[in-house]
């Protein structure tokens, strides 16, 4: 659970480096709604897009995980005003929950 809490942190500070160290080459980041992204290279320069929105608030309500699984939900205060409430679900590579394979995010703004 602290690796999901290090790593919602570090994508609301937009530590791009930290992020994609905790992914693996394979990642699939699925946005429902929106887009799936394939890939450590594509998920980088989704990233490096979303760069520039500065977070002002992270509230992370809860966070769990089991085995080779987990799940993070919250709400994302942007400094330009906007919030949005999130759910992520994520895969590991294995159970020790170091590495992330695949993200699926709902996202709804709020």
């Amino acid at each position: 659970m602290e690796f999901i809490k290090q790593f919602n942190i570090a994508f609301a500070n937009g530590d791009i480096e930290r992020i994609i160290t905790s992914v693996t080459d394979d990642i699939v980041w699925d946005i429902i709604g929106d887009k799936k992204i394939k890939g450590k290279e594509h998920f980088t320069k989704e990233l490096e897009k979303m760069r520039s929105l500065e977070t002002a608030e992270l509230i992370i309500e809860q966070i769990l995980s089991h085995g080779k699984e987990g799940a993070a939900n919250g709400i994302i205060r942007m400094q330009n005003g906007q919030q949005y409430a999130f759910a992520d679900f994520y895969t590991f590579k294995g159970a020790s929950g170091t590495q992330i394979k695949a993200i699926t995010s709902y996202v709804l703004e709020v």
